[in-house]
């Protein structure tokens, strides 16, 4: 090590220490406040309108959303995988390497996080971590935080940090804090949401997965506070579109000011219902479609894959028979029959682990519409180019 930097690790640093904000009174501005409840509006229509999409059969499009937000939520830290890669490593296929594996533990945690019943308590915060970073030994995987860790500046000391977070000792006062934050009923749903992700973030409990658990709980508080019941609004592709903004919005509430933070969350939700009405709109065409063109008797098993394959756009023979609990032939003959009505392309074979070779079906339409999804996610609403993320 260098005398310099030598010299700068010897000096002390400042950590934050978070705002007790059980009964804080926020100064929000009205305006903000308005359009935060607006917000909240759009995502219980959404919510709403979603569930009479397929009459009652909403189990797939519910899944589709969950993974799309849990996609972008992984994206805004830097972690892409595409469409395929994803639906691939869902069904055991083909080495896509890590990216896809932390996306599959993010949807893990999403559905953690909308399983719990009751008050946010620190035991679901950190089930949530553990789901998501299982696994990940260094990272701790639902444990707080024994050490201190720092954003920005340099790898090897928190001097020159954008931001230090509070000393491990604090941690778990500060998350109790939260939870009992959580109950509050006088501020505006998604206004509350939003703080209590920005007081999440400045906590910093966890040396790693603070952002993608911190998003995750937004959804558990829309879910208790009635916004959403059956699907999950993908609000993390409305901050994907600029995290900058985000960041900005959260060195803001640091240093006092909630207003940024729950305008950020408001644009978002706007955005995210826009973007979930279009995915949801072109899903309900592909499956309208097929369903006129399919030739099957109507307790085919072909007319169960149906609607499977928009929550799982690969499969093979083995997942079909095992999800639909019928025969190879059985299972065989509906993807034939699929094929034939459109909505899976011709048969390909793909390396699963081991090398094991495997022929897959793809829903290729319903693929090109989850990329076409993410690139309007990706798409900055105030430069009309798209986003790239920093580092968090």
């Amino acid at each position: 090590m260098d005398r310099q930097r030598l010299s700068v690790n010897g000096r002390p640093y400042r950590a934050a220490v978070p705002t007790v904000i059980e009964f804080l009174q926020f100064d929000i501005d009205p305006d903000v406040a308005a359009r935060a409840e607006d917000a909240r509006a759009a995502i219980t229509r959404f919510d709403a309108e979603l569930s009479a999409l397929f009459d009652g059969e909403f189990a797939p499009l519910s899944a589709v959303l969950l993974r799309t937000e849990s996609a972008s939520s992984s994206q805004i830290e830097n972690i892409t995988v595409g469409a395929k890669a994803l639906s691939l490593a869902d069904v055991g296929l083909a080495k896509f390497g890590s990216n896809a594996r932390l996306v599959q533990a993010n949807v893990e945690a999403m559905n953690r996080a909308l399983e719990l019943i009751g008050p946010l308590t620190i035991d679901h915060i950190l089930a949530i971590h553990e789901a998501l970073m299982h696994g990940q030994d260094r990272a701790a995987p639902g444990h707080f935080r024994d050490q201190q860790v720092w954003i920005g500046g340099t790898d090897y000391s928190p001097h020159r940090a954008d931001f230090v977070p509070p000393r491990h000792h604090r941690i778990e006062d500060s998350i109790r804090d939260l939870c009992a934050f959580s109950e509050r009923t006088d501020l505006p749903l998604l206004a509350h949401a939003a703080i209590a992700h920005a007081q999440f973030e400045t906590i910093h409990p966890f040396s790693d997965g603070n952002g993608r658990t911190g998003r995750a709980l937004v959804h558990v508080m829309l879910r208790n506070g009635g916004a959403t019941t059956r699907t999950t609004v993908p609000v993390s592709a409305g901050l994907l579109s600029d995290t900058t903004a985000y960041y900005d919005a959260l060195t803001a509430y640091r240093d006092g000011d909630p207003n940024p933070i729950i305008d950020e969350f408001s644009r978002a939700a706007f955005a995210a219902v826009s973007n979930g009405q279009q995915l949801a709109g072109e899903l309900k065409a592909f499956h309208d479609a097929w369903a006129v063109s399919l030739r099957a008797r109507k307790d085919a098993v072909a007319w169960r894959v149906l609607p499977f394959l928009l929550r799982q756009p690969s499969v093979t023979s083995k997942l079909v028979q095992e999800t639909m609990n019928v025969t190879q032939p059985a299972a065989d003959n509906a993807l034939r029959q699929l094929q034939e009505a459109g909505a899976l392309s011709r048969p390909t074979t793909v390396h699963g682990e081991g090398q094991k070779r495997n022929v897959v079906w793809q829903a290729t339409e319903v693929l090109d519409a989850l990329d076409r999804f993410g690139e309007r996610a990706r798409r900055n609403p105030r430069s009309g180019t798209s986003s790239s993320s920093p580092a968090p």
